[in-house]
Formats: structure tokens, sequence, C-alpha cells
């Protein structure tokens, strides 16, 4: 079956970020977390250190509408350079006014509220942040509650 995700990369705290995200969607884990220790060794590749063990290679976790949210770790240790950037934002469209304030609310705590939630032109109530964690998120609710 077909269905739109969207993954998250962190340099050392993707489980961190999931479980927070977990409390805030009130979900829970597609399956269980895997981790880096997991992996099978390949031939010509250099040994996982016993620090990047415990590391994330994949969770998913459901949010909203039926959206997956999935991450992993991808530590200098092991060649990636991840960066906070600005280029990805996850758009939600809660059911109701009142979810959106609540999902506003815990994912902006800790971050940066771009843009408070307000009435716009198109009828919605729009606004933005960025969480603790450097993700960027959009909200935009139709209803009235």
């Amino acid at each position: 079956m077909a269905r739109a995700s969207t993954y998250l990369n962190f340099p050392r705290n993707t489980e961190e970020a999931f479980l927070f995200y977990k409390l805030v969607f009130r979900s829970k884990f597609n399956a269980p977390i895997q981790r880096m220790g997991d992996i099978p060794s390949q031939p010509g590749e250099p040994k996982l250190v016993d620090a990047d063990k415990k590391l994330v290679m994949h969770v998913e976790l459901p949010i909203l509408g039926g959206h997956i949210l999935m991450g992993t770790d991808a530590p200098e240790s092991m060649g990636f350079s991840v960066r906070q950037g600005n280029n990805i934002y996850i758009n939600l469209e809660p059911d109701t006014r009142s979810e959106t304030k609540r999902l506003f609310n815990a994912l902006s705590a800790g971050g940066k509220v771009e843009m408070p939630l307000v009435e716009m032109f198109w009828g919605g109530y729009f606004g933005s942040c960025t969480d603790k964690f450097g993700v960027q998120w959009m909200f935009n609710c139709a209803s009235e509650d």
C-alpha cells in the first residue's frame, strides 16, 4: 500500500526526539526501534564502534492522518555531517483548533515560534514553529471548534 512519510536524520539523538514525538502525538511506534548494532557487517566496511551500536538505525511513528514520521541517527563517526536546515517542514492539518493549539504548544516548547497561530485570509488557523530538535512544523486547521 502506498504511503507518504517524512524522514528525519539526527546526529545522535533520534531516540530522544522520537520519544518526544510519541508523547506529543499520543501514538505508538510501528515496530520496535531498530539499532545500528542490529545491522549485519558488510565486507569492506569498518567495524561499528561500541558507542554507535545503540544508535537508531530506523524508527517509524504514525502521527496524523496516516502520515508516518521516520528517522535515523547519522553520526559523524559514520561519515555523516547532519546540519539543522531550513529545507523541510512537516505540515499538520488537525481536525480541531483545540488540537492544533495543543500540538503547536507542545512542539514549540523549548524551540522557536516563527509565526504564532492566527486566523488567515483563506479561513485557516495557521502558524509555524521549529521544535527543540531543529525540525520545522507548519499548522493549518480549516475547521472551527
